[in-house]
Formats: C-alpha cells, structure tokens, sequence
C-alpha cells in the first residue's frame, strides 16, 4: 500500500545549512522525497497523496533526546509523582495518600526534590514509618542518586547501624546513634534495588507503552535510551512487533561490555528502529545529592569534594572504556563534577594515543561542571558532550550556595562549548525532568532557574540561540548516534521523522517556549500523534 504524504503551507526549518526553510515537504513511506517550494510540490502530489496542509505552523525535523531512561520513566509515569511537592508536610501526606489508594506494593520512583521545601530539610524514615509498618518504601530523588527507604524496606535489605557504606556509596547516618536515617547515596541505593521484586511481564509492557505516548505527544522521534536489566528484552518484542513509535539508541551498562565483545557486536549495530554498541558507565554521582565528583569541596558541605564511582576508584572503568574502545564500542560516561569530567578526558587521551583510530565518537554524559581548559581538550578529543539544558532550571536555584559565586561560571558551559567546536547534543535525562524538548530549549535560550529570580541568565554570556539549541536537539543528536545519513535534518533520502508545533519558537519570546505545544508527530512517515 502506497503511504506518500505533501505537508505544505509551512514554516519547515530543515536543519540543512544548503537548504535552511522550506515550505513543503514529500514523503513516500518511511522516506523524505523532496523538499521545497509549494509551486514545485505540486508535480509531485497524485490522487494516492495525502495532503495536509500546516496553516503556516513550524516544521522541523522529529527531536532527538540524547539521554532518556524509557523504561524507567514509563514506570515513573505509573507510580507516585512527588516532583511538586513544596514542604516536608506535603511530602508526607502524598505518599500517605497514595499509600493508602495502593496498598499492598512497592511504592517506588517518587522524583522528590528537597532544594524545593524550606530550609532543605533532607528526608528521613521517621517522617513515614508510622503509616507504612508493613509497606516497603524507596523513593528517589529526581537525579536518582539519592532516596529515601523506610525501616520496613531498610530490614529488607539487611541495612543497620554496622552496615559499612559501599565503595561509591553513602548510608546517611543520625550524627548522634549513628543508626541510618533511611537517606541512602548512589550505590548504597542498590541495597535496597537487590530486594525489590522484579516487575511482571505486563508491567513492563505498560511501562514501555507510557514512555512511548509521552515521546510522540513531545515530538520525540528517537531516544538515546540508558538501557538497565531486563529493558532491551522488551525493547525488541515492541520493535518485532512493529509498535516502536520512537527511535532507540541503547547504550548499555559497561559492565556487560565483554558479552558485546565476545559476539563480535561493534557500534551501531541492530535496525533503523533500534540499535545496541554504546556502554554506559558513571564516574561520579549528582550535584544535588553532593555526589558529583569536584577537585574542590562544595560550599555548603566543606568536608566532601563528593563521590567517584567504585570503577573509578578502582580503576576498572578506565581498562573496562580501553577494552571497550579496542573493540570499537561507543562508550558514553555519565560525569557530572569538574574532576569527574577531568579524569575522563585524561582516560580518552590515552586511549587516542594507544588505541587504532577509528570513529569512536566518545559521549561525556552531562558535563554540567567543566573547568574551561578541559573545554578545549574535548574539542581537541572529538569528544561529545550530552547535556541536558533543563536541569539547569532546578539547579540555578542552589548552584551558587553548592559551589559559590566564580566557580558556577564553569557550569552549563553550553555557548563555550559551541565557540570551541565541541559537538553538543541535549537531552532530558527523563524521567528526572520533564522528557518535554521545548522546555530544554527553553532553559538553554533563558538560563533561569525554578525561583524565577535570574531574568538576565545565570551565567548569561553562556546563552545560546534557537537555532542552536534545535541543532543540539536533531542533527547533533543523530551524530552522537551515528545515525547523520538518516537523522536530524529534513532533506530527500533521510528517514520521514518530524514535528509539527503549535507556534513558531523562533518568533515568539524565549519566556513562551517552554509552554509551546505539538500538533503533529510523524514517525517513519506515519502520524503517529495529532494534538486535534
């Protein structure tokens, strides 16, 4: 069956400096066959055409989240949503409600952010052992680098006063008893994660089909998926049975780098739907959970510089990224901290220097805190950088008392990058913010913060432009996914990925961006989303 479609009567920014506007587009199937002018569109519609005509709306090429969790944050969207909550109080009576309308499970997820309530008061068990004596409890903060376990969960996991903290990780301990408060860090979270049951079937099936609905009402085409146990298993059952409405790129946890290598999986390997070959690791942990890995201690809590990952500290990430980048496997390494960023750079040039040289394409996951010498070095590197613009709208309100006044001028780096040629792609980290790009776009154009009280930008000179900013969201996306032939831009012979938003963003002012909307999502030439 023939499925060609003209979109015409559009604002359509292309993405392709040849051919920046159109105002029309052609697909034949999954492909884009012109791009153009609607006089020359003409010769190419047939009675088998589908015409739908924009009214003038803006066009551009289908966004690409460079970091997202699908499955967790389809499972996010089916549990306790506490990422509003304002006060300590309303931290409690949510989960008491919802305790209550779902007794008998887990209550997970949670994306809970203490910066937000008065005097950012650290939660602890107390606050919910005595309506939940027989409900285990583990809810995370939004960075997932920190959560909260009540005493039920804590006697799960065997967690008590001798307990000693993981390498990598923080049991947070009563200064007084010494007992743990039920506040645990980074790889202490995995304590607990080893007792939570392992969900059914049909929850990851719900989970995956949430993730999806939220991507196509976002306008998002393809995701750079972080891809835990379990997840790839029913990735593919979606993608065999043709109900992938996004792109995934799978990076996997480097810890199964050898299972890759042994079966002679490279880079970029699988369909135009889903692909594995890139491995993800963590250096070091969060800024909000005073995890992330700094050469310097933070402000607000001067006897730490923060957290190295155990394969950091021990030196088996570094073999493990050599091995990987010997074998030709992408890697993608989450640093958050100036020195978590640093030692990284230091591993990637090693690995240039002894390594074959091939087209490794080496992703720093975040970077948010980056030391503006190592901005070169990853320029000079080829080194990638994946950041996520809206994180940037949480931390601004305390990144100033975690790191003090000259050092957040090293922080969201974005225009630097740019001016120095390091590849920049964005993305959400969802579900730890909103999977939503037009509110990154939004944060990486205005550069406030939640409070609302940085209206000139926090760190203004590190503004960048719409266009810029929608370059990080597709054609620099698809590069850091070596996908450029077919991603990222709206030109003849690439795959038909589109969005279609309700007002044009690059005409209307910055403040208005975050609350623009989509009319259309087209997936592999399909109208997979209409707003009408």
């Amino acid at each position: 069956m023939i499925n060609k479609k003209a979109y015409t009567n559009g604002k359509i920014y292309t993405v392709n400096p040849a051919q920046p506007w159109a105002e029309a587009v052609i697909t034949n199937g999954n492909k884009i066959v012109f791009v153009g002018t609607n006089k020359d569109c003409k010769s190419y519609i047939d009675d088998q055409t589908e015409v739908i005509d924009l009214e003038g709306r803006l066009m551009l090429p289908g966004f690409i989240d460079s970091h997202a969790h699908i499955v967790m944050g389809g499972f996010y969207l089916l549990s306790i949503d506490l990422s509003e909550v304002n006060s300590k109080q309303e931290f409690i009576s949510s989960l008491k409600d919802y305790i209550e309308a779902n007794p008998d499970k887990w209550i997970t997820e949670g994306n809970w952010n203490h910066e937000n309530w008065d005097g950012s008061p650290l939660p602890c068990k107390e606050w919910i052992d005595e309506f939940t004596p027989e409900t285990p409890v583990f809810v995370v903060r939004m960075d997932y680098h920190m959560g909260l376990a009540n005493s039920y969960a804590l006697n799960l996991a065997g967690i008590t006063k001798e307990t000693p903290d993981p390498p990598g990780g923080a049991i947070v301990r009563d200064p007084e008893t010494g007992e743990p408060t039920g506040m645990l860090k980074d790889k202490a979270m995995d304590l607990v994660y080893a007792v939570i049951p392992t969900p059914k079937d049909e929850d990851y099936e719900n989970a995956i089909n949430a993730a999806l609905n939220e991507a196509k009402r976002f306008g998002v085409t393809s995701i750079h998926d972080i891809t835990y146990k379990n997840h790839l298993k029913y990735l593919q059952r979606f993608e065999k049975r043709g109900e992938l409405t996004c792109r995934v790129y799978s990076r996997l946890m480097i810890d199964l780098h050898q299972d890759l290598i042994d079966a002679e999986i490279e880079h970029n390997f699988g369909s135009d739907k889903l692909k594995i070959g890139s491995m993800k690791a963590f250096a070091d942990g969060s800024l909000g959970s005073n995890t992330a890995w700094f050469f310097d201690p933070y402000d607000d809590e001067p006897d730490t510089c923060g957290l190295a990952m155990e394969k950091m500290q021990d030196g088996r990430l570094k073999q493990w990224m050599l091995e990987c980048d010997r074998n030709k496997l992408q890697l993608s390494i989450h640093a958050i901290g100036d020195r978590a960023v640093s030692e990284l750079i230091d591993i990637v040039e090693e690995m240039k220097k002894n390594n074959d040289l091939w087209d490794r394409r080496f992703r720093l996951e975040h970077a948010q805190h980056i030391r503006h010498d190592d901005i070169k070095r990853c320029a000079d590197l080829d080194i990638i950088v994946s950041a996520q613009p809206y994180h940037l709208f949480y931390d601004g309100d305390y990144l100033e008392k975690k790191l003090g006044e000259q050092r957040i001028k090293d922080s969201y780096t974005f225009n630097s990058f740019i001016k120095n040629n390091v590849k920049l792609c964005f993305g959400s980290d969802w579900s730890v913010v909103s999977l939503n790009p037009m509110t990154g776009i939004y944060s990486a154009v205005k550069r406030n913060s939640l409070n609302g009280k940085n209206e000139t930008g926090i760190v203004p000179e590190e503004i960048i432009t719409v266009e810029e900013a929608v370059k990080c969201y597709t054609i620099n996306g698809a590069y850091a996914a070596y996908t450029e032939d077919k991603l990222g831009s709206i030109e003849p012979g690439k795959l038909a990925d589109f969005v279609v938003l309700h007002e044009n963003i690059f005409e209307i002012a910055h403040d208005r961006i975050k609350n623009v909307e989509v009319d259309f999502t087209i997936f592999d030439g399909n109208i997979v989303y209409s707003a009408q």
